[in-house]
């Protein structure tokens, strides 16, 4: 007979990464980061901003604090918001559950007394006019009125996957208008030092395409060389 399993199980021992590292992505878009990664990284597509534009209700960056809740069920979220330290992104995996929303407004406006930076889950939300109102960025695939209860079981701080991409508390979570990266925490050094890299071709883009260079001249090099063959 399988033991029932307890209502909560929690990781305290979540080391985040230090503040300084976390102020280079701010304002560095999602694509940059996704490229300095080797072009992966971001959240499936359908984990989308609840806000179309590009302003700051989709925008942050921040470590992660992971949680895992069960079918119809937020108690392991309710225990993440409020330990959760200030800057934290909630990001909670309900394995895509869609029969009801995972929280409302009530539950993250008191994560965002807490501190935190931004939501971000598989599932479903409610209450977006009180949501928007909070001034919280919150990713999610829908909205749906009906409401979970606080059952359990659930985790806290354990990793999970969500949106196809593996996240453990303490990784680097980024969004903007395109949607939602994860860097990992042990690839942090090295996700940067390339990141700098992205940055300056990106910069130089732009001129060297008035100068009709850049990928123009490299597709056009490449239709001269001996590795195109035509057949007209």
């Amino acid at each position: 007979m399988i033991k029932d399993p307890p209502v909560l199980t929690v990781n305290r021992n979540i080391c985040r990464p230090d503040a300084q590292l976390l102020k280079r992505f701010v304002g560095v878009p999602t694509g940059y980061v996704v490229d300095a990664m080797g072009g992966r990284g971001a959240l499936d597509f359908e984990i989308r901003s609840l806000v179309d534009d590009g302003g700051p209700m989709n925008t942050f960056v921040g470590p992660a604090l992971t949680c895992h809740c069960g079918p119809a069920d937020n108690l392991a979220l309710l225990a993440a918001a409020i330990t959760a330290e200030r800057g934290d992104v909630l990001v909670c995996g309900t394995d895509r559950f869609q029969e009801t929303c995972v929280t409302g407004d009530l539950l993250l406006g008191a994560a965002k007394k807490q501190g935190i930076s931004g939501f971000v889950t598989d599932g479903l939300v409610r209450d977006v006019e009180g949501i928007l109102e909070l001034g919280l960025p919150v990713f999610c695939r829908g909205k749906t009125p009906n409401s979970p209860v606080r059952n359990g079981p659930g985790s806290v701080g354990l990793p999970i996957v969500l949106g196809g991409v593996a996240v453990e508390s303490g990784d680097v979570v980024v969004s903007d208008a395109e949607g939602v990266v994860v860097v990992p925490q042990q690839l942090l050094s090295d996700v940067l030092e390339e990141l700098e890299r992205v940055k300056t071709d990106e910069a130089a883009g732009p001129a060297a395409m008035n100068r009709g260079e850049g990928v123009v001249a490299e597709i056009q090099k490449l239709l001269d060389s001996d590795r195109v063959r035509y057949v007209d």
